[in-house]
């Protein structure tokens, strides 16, 4: 079997491709039409050494190697049984393939060679000499792991690490003192690492643009070091830009399947790689890379919809870890993940898409927040999300009750539904709502057995037995009536939503960051089991019920003791907006790591400010809290604005709004009307309660923005909301790297957390044996 395969960036050189010029001269005018400059005289001539950059290299080798692939096959008349490129090769590969045509891939691999040419602040160097696992030991003696990503396995004893600036520099530096041949690349960024962020989400926008097919012939795809997926083109080119490339596996990969003859066409380099992949030792199985934490398991894990009859199979988790034995096994099932854990979806994109991914790529579970943004934003962060991950990696996207505007909640649902979001977080709801139910029943279907088949999950996140009451039980009768009578769901929908609870897997929360009631988790989790129960008792559902415990977990104890409360899962969220992937401002993150556990404080909440519901915030170093809760009161006590004195309302307008009552309300209008909220402002006008309360409702809006911006100007009203979980957690990791928020990655501090609190339960159980002594025969 033969494979053609195509060199990256590199490969280039003065005079390459002088062959080829003169036979497609169609083809070479073409492509200068689109640069904008000759093709021939860079390639050939390179007159102002611009061959090397990075923005010129990539569109040269790319029509190099389309030239040469069109030669070769005229020239042999045949055709590979399998392609491949090496990073930007792999689009003369997909060209080659038939996924898109000449003019296509030359616009795409000229944006993509402008956008990582951008990138700035990284580094790049090749590692020689070593294997995987070697480098690997010197990277953790070093303290490098984690700070950087081994972004081209080339080869059994080559390899190249991607990273900011300074830490490249140290490795080289490590690397030489210890006689490791290290040199640094000439390269302006990390390529084939997170720090390539901002060019990958950049670079999918583009992407959008266009209709790319699936490959005739496989193409191995670098991120996977498997053949392409067919309508998974576009997305697997936008994963590439921060994956690493998995050369030598690709290689195993084609020899495994009976390649014996390996063509590179478009430059000479793949040769001599390929050779040193076939004639080393293979390892048993692929090594475990800790500088590479954004590349997924070497195994496939069980899809969320597999069968879950097996109670005791622990497929999906990190095998020998006690970790993974922690929580529901059908939880993990459920949800594709390693872990029974997951991270929710913080209010205004806190909980990131760069979050999301991270967690996803490492089988973990995380919940895009979309609290308080407008649906355009959360479109584009699901996209995000979606690009970079591969299908069966686990995410889900937060839905926040919204019992002002239930049109919006409606709209939100819609979105997901167009994106197939395949699981969502539903938060602050007290009633089953018609757009919840919607979500759900969508996803219904009737498996080959008969049984009913949930493709849309909710994780439901509960404070109050009367709510957990409704999500343990089916879809409420008339709503389900009246979204058939709109013709939202088919009859068949209607018939299995009466199979199946709203969640089959509620998150019981107890006090914490956000929104609170200030619930125990002893009280309530020994209650919710009971109504879990009764409800499994009563509906007889096949597919079981899972509980998950939030609220106050910050250290492997606190993990610890969930779980043997009886929780299935556990579910973290004020450690996580104080992590690298966190949307939240510097200028937060910097306050958050110094709090402590007594450093927060309750105010009211500004989306359920009339109901009195509270959330939890940071108190040190801001006002916000004192403020938020005079607000209230101020609310409580008067009728209207106008009621309230003047020197009171003078201090209001000075210290917390920054500007007149009467500019606050042009603002609040000009929302409401965006929203095509009309019918609010009319209602304010005859009722002066209500435009008190959406007078002070802005100030919660204002200073959770002025936190999210890091306003240094307004840091005495940021709104910060926060448990002391956090305070715990900063406790528990005083006098270590990750004592910085800058070193603390949102899966890496969840596997600590995980790894410690199994540790901690086996000490605990070593001591109650030893203390009452072992059991007699």
């Amino acid at each position: 079997m033969k494979a053609v395969v195509f060199p990256g960036q590199g490969a280039q050189r003065r005079g390459m491709g002088r062959e080829l010029f003169d036979a497609y001269p169609e083809l070479v005018d073409e492509a200068s039409e689109i640069l904008g400059y000759s093709l021939r005289t860079l390639c050939l001539d390179d007159p102002h050494r611009q061959l090397g950059r990075t923005e010129y290299t990539q569109p040269a080798l790319y029509v190099v190697g389309a030239f040469a692939h069109r030669q070769w096959r005229e020239s042999t008349g045949g055709e590979p049984d399998f392609l491949a490129g090496h990073s930007l090769g792999e689009y003369c590969a997909l060209h080659a393939a038939g996924a898109f045509d000449f003019a296509t891939g030359l616009r795409l691999v000229q944006r993509r060679g402008a956008l990582m040419a951008q990138a700035r602040g990284g580094g790049m160097a090749a590692v020689v000499g070593l294997d995987a696992a070697r480098l690997g030991e010197l990277l953790d003696e070093g303290g490098f792991s984690g700070r950087l990503t081994v972004a081209n396995d080339n080869a059994p004893r080559q390899q190249v690490v991607s990273g900011d600036t300074a830490t490249v520099d140290a490795l080289v530096a490590h690397l030489d003192a210890r006689d490791v041949r290290c040199v640094r690349l000439n390269v302006s960024g990390a390529f084939h690492s997170p720090l390539m962020r901002q060019a990958q989400q950049d670079f999918a926008r583009f992407v959008d643009g266009f209709a790319l097919g699936a490959p005739a012939t496989p193409v191995i795809a670098n991120a996977t070091a498997r053949p392409y997926v067919p309508g998974r083109t576009a997305h697997t080119l936008v994963e590439q830009i921060v994956r690493p490339v998995r050369w030598t596996e690709s290689v195993h990969h084609l020899l495994d399947q009976g390649v014996t003859d390996f063509v590179e066409l478009g430059g000479r380099v793949l040769g001599k790689l390929i050779d040193q992949i076939r004639s080393a030792p293979r390892p048993a199985a692929r090594p475990e890379a800790p500088a590479a934490p954004l590349e997924g398991p070497a195994a496939p894990v069980d899809t969320p919809h597999a069968p879950l009859d097996s109670a005791d199979d622990t497929r999906g988790a990190r095998p020998g870890t006690p970790a993974a034995a922690l929580g529901s096994p059908v939880f993990r099932r459920r949800m594709g993940v390693r872990h029974a854990y997951a991270v929710g979806g913080m209010y205004r994109g806190i909980a990131s898409a760069e979050m999301v991914i991270r967690l996803g790529r490492n089988r973990m579970l995380g919940f895009l927040g979309t609290g308080g943004l407008p649906l355009p934003e959360i479109e584009q962060r699901v996209k995000e999300v979606q690009h970079g991950l591969a299908d069966g990696q686990p995410y889900g996207v937060n839905v926040l009750a919204d019992h002002d505007d239930p049109a919006a909640e409606r709209a939100l649902v819609d979105l997901l539904l167009r994106h197939s979001v395949p699981a969502i977080e539903a938060s602050a709801f007290m009633q089953m709502t018609p757009a919840l139910v919607l979500y759900r029943a969508r996803g219904l279907r009737r498996g080959a057995d008969g049984r009913t088949v949930c493709d849309h999950r909710i994780m439901a996140k509960v404070s109050r037995p009367e709510v957990a009451e409704q999500f343990m039980a089916p879809a409420p009768e008339p709503v389900l009536d009246r979204l058939r009578r709109e013709n939202a769901l088919s009859d068949e929908q209607v018939r299995l939503a009466r199979t199946v609870p709203m969640s089959h897997d509620i998150t019981v929360e107890a006090d914490s960051g956000g929104h609170t009631d200030g619930g125990v988790a002893t009280v309530l989790m020994p209650a919710m089991l009971g109504l879990r129960q009764r409800a499994q008792d009563r509906y007889g559902y096949h597919e079981p019920l899972c509980l998950g415990l939030a609220g106050g977990l910050g250290t492997p104890a606190a993990l610890a003791a969930a779980f043997m409360l009886g929780a299935d899962y556990v579910l973290t969220g004020s450690i996580n907006q104080c992590t690298v992937e966190s949307g939240m401002s510097t200028e937060v993150k910097d306050m958050l790591q110094d709090a402590g556990i007594a450093d927060t404080g309750y105010a009211p909440a500004g989306d359920m400010f009339e109901f009195g519901a509270k959330v939890q915030v940071l108190r040190k170093g801001v006002f916000f809290p004192t403020r938020a809760n005079k607000l209230f009161s101020l609310y409580s006590h008067y009728d209207g604005i106008e009621e309230i004195p003047e020197k009171t309302r003078s201090l209001l307008e000075r210290t917390y709004f920054g500007k007149s009552v009467e500019e606050v309300w042009d603002e609040v209008c000009s929302y409401l009307r965006s929203q095509g909220r009309d019918t609010e402002i009319d209602r304010a006008e005859t009722e002066p309660k209500h435009k008190m309360a959406l007078v002070f409702r802005w100030y919660f809006f204002h200073s959770t923005r002025l936190a999210m911006n890091g306003d240094g100007s307004g840091k005495v009203n940021y709104q910060i909301q926060t448990g002391p979980a956090l305070g715990a957690f900063n406790q528990w990791v005083e006098g270590t790297e990750v004592a910085s928020w800058r070193h603390r990655h949102v899966d890496r501090i969840g596997l600590m957390l995980l790894d410690g609190a199994a540790e901690h339960i086996a000490t605990a159980c070593r001591h109650w044996r030893d203390t009452l002594g072992a059991p007699s025969a």
